[in-house]
């Protein structure tokens, strides 16, 4: 999905990050929780002027993102950290921070939240991907939705209960969830994008 529709369908469909991406000065991008890094290889091959930092507390991670950077064209603008994304020296240096398909799994989200904002500079924003659920629970509930929950229980739910006070979001996490986090992170607005995808919902947080 990333390599097929990050940079050709879902960001071109987000219009302010879309075009922001493509002016200058070159954006400045920080790829929250990046894995193996695919998410920020991409982002940079679809706007060729930008900067790319993939974040990721996972050194494992981060030594298969780099085996992946290498030969991926991009090596000059896309650098990957095994760090803490709260570090005071990244506050306030990005135009757009992502997270893509990690937050539901995090044991304190709002105060993943809240440290994204802080890397955001002047009129920054950030993206978010992740499950499309249903707006409410029903049953019974539909396919995808009883796949989630399959996912959740085995893994998604277990990792996020990690640590005192843990959060617990697990793989459905539904709209309200993600704008009720976005508020208590201090953000101003979190907007559900109408990017259509059958499994992810996108939204748009501003400061």
């Amino acid at each position: 999905m990333f390599e097929n529709l990050l940079g050709s369908e879902w960001l071109p469909a987000a219009p302010e990050i879309h075009e922001r991406l493509l002016a200058d000065p070159p954006a400045r991008v920080a790829d929250i929780a990046c894995g193996q890094g695919r998410s920020s290889i991409e982002i940079a091959r679809a706007y060729p002027s930008i900067v790319v930092d993939g974040i990721d507390s996972d050194e494992a991670s981060i030594e298969a993102a780099n085996r992946n950077l290498d030969g991926s064209g991009v090596e000059d603008r896309v650098t990957f950290h095994a760090r803490d994304a709260a570090d005071a020296d990244l506050v306030g240096r990005y135009d757009l921070v992502t997270i893509f398909e990690a937050l539901h799994d995090m044991s304190y989200p709002v105060e993943v939240l809240r440290a994204a904002r802080g890397l955001l500079g002047e009129d920054g924003m950030m993206l978010i991907g992740d499950e499309r659920t249903q707006d409410a629970f029903t049953a019974p509930a539909s396919e995808v939705e009883r796949l989630y929950y399959g996912f959740s229980v085995f893994h998604c739910l277990p990792v996020g209960m990690v640590g005192e006070g843990a959060a617990g979001t697990g793989t459905v996490i539904r709209a309200e969830t993600v704008k009720r986090y976005a508020e208590e992170a201090g953000f101003s607005s979190c907007e559900v994008l109408p990017i259509e995808h059958d499994f992810w919902r996108f939204y748009l947080l501003k400061p």
